[in-house]
């Protein structure tokens, strides 16, 4: 019997979408977002973030203003209650999500030894 992956991997999805784990992050974001403060913040954060990696990515440097204007605001968003509960709850997702790549790649890691 021949098993589609990708029916197997829309069933993870569903999963992933119906865990506890999953629930926590979407309820820790809709609360961050109600609160126009850590909203922007958040939102000022994420799109620095995504430049800089944009702009490595590209191999282009990073400035050390750029380093340091990063690092104010993780801070800052560290310190905002409703983010850090956010990034808590993407962690322990991340967490998940390592673990269920360990999974998937357990069958080559079986076959080559």
């Amino acid at each position: 019997m021949s098993v589609n992956l990708h029916d197997v991997a829309y069933e993870l999805e569903k999963g992933i979408r119906e865990s506890d784990e999953f629930k926590a992050v979407a309820n820790a974001y809709e609360s961050m977002q109600q609160d126009p403060e850590s909203h922007q913040l958040f939102e000022q954060f994420r799109s620095i973030q995504v430049d800089l990696q944009q702009k490595q990515m590209a191999g282009q440097e990073v400035t050390e203003q750029e380093v340091q204007q990063i690092q104010g605001l993780a801070m800052q968003a560290q310190q905002n209650e409703k983010i850090a509960k956010l990034m808590e709850a993407e962690q322990r997702m991340n967490m998940i999500f390592t673990e269920v790549s360990r999974i998937m790649m357990k069958p080559l890691e079986d076959l080559y030894k």
